[in-house]
């Protein structure tokens, strides 16, 4: 045990965890360079327009994106703001809040996800289902979803 009091990870159990990394970063990494080879926009692009593809009438406020997809806002403000110079974002006022702006998904960047959508699913399913059998690809959606589970109950503790 730790100094702490709690137990560290023991060789084998480290072991999977990079393996973890390295596999989750190597199949980003691959997804990310043919998503931007075969549609010219980066993963970050698509984890926008994602998002807003799903959002009620295709809009979020800023603040409420940026947690949707996990990012701070000065990263979000500074990426939407590329974005919308390539004409995939805009940002207009606020129905409700005249101080506050919303991010919607412009006509150019509805078609540039639609068009990047489907080779890149065909990716997706290249590179991770394909490689899976089912019995895997239902313990890789156990082990996600109790992993996500414990870091929201960690969270919860954390910040009491």
């Amino acid at each position: 045990m730790s100094a702490t009091g709690r137990k560290t990870p023991t060789r084998e159990q480290l072991h999977v965890w990079r393996e973890f990394l390295e596999t989750t970063e190597k199949l980003q990494s691959e997804l990310g360079g043919r998503l931007q080879a075969e549609s010219a926009i980066s993963s970050a692009d698509y984890k926008v327009l994602l998002a807003l593809s799903e959002a009620p009438d295709r809009r979020y406020r800023s603040s409420v994106l940026a947690d949707e997809i996990g990012w701070e806002r000065s990263r979000l403000s500074h990426h939407l703001g590329r974005m919308e110079r390539r004409g995939l974002i805009s940002r207009v006022a606020c129905a409700d809040d005249s101080r506050g702006s919303e991010i919607v998904i412009t006509a150019e960047g509805a078609e540039t996800f639609r068009r990047c959508s489907v080779p890149h699913l065909r990716d997706i399913r290249e590179l991770f289902i394909d490689a899976l059998r089912p019995a895997q690809l239902s313990a890789v959606a156990d082990a996600t979803t109790a992993l996500k589970h414990h870091l929201e109950r960690s969270s919860v503790i954390r910040s009491a």
